[in-house]
């Protein structure tokens, strides 16, 4: 079988927590698909999360504001009319 990108991972997880091979590759993808989401897509499906919650956009574009600037590969400052741009086009 060829080795994949992440079998040391999956190896460190295993070894490391109760989670099988198995689960220890499906939580490896979910990670890895999290962090590959294009920033539109993020901004959108966040915008839209704390939307539900009932958040107002003031209240929505301060919190992504500051989400962004966390993320693994943080972009560059964003404006509101920029995120806000993303949402509504």
């Amino acid at each position: 079988m060829p080795a994949g990108p992440y079998d040391d991972l999956i190896a460190h997880l295993v070894r490391s927590t109760p989670l099988s091979t198995g689960e220890a590759a499906r939580v490896i993808a979910e990670v890895v698909g999290y962090f590959s989401e294009q920033l539109p897509d993020f901004v959108r499906r966040r915008h839209a999360e704390m939307k539900r919650r009932g958040l107002t956009n003031e209240q929505i574009f301060t919190a992504l504001g500051a989400e962004l600037a966390t993320r693994r590969v943080a972009p560059p400052p964003l404006s509101e009319r920029q995120l806000r741009r993303m949402v509504y086009g």
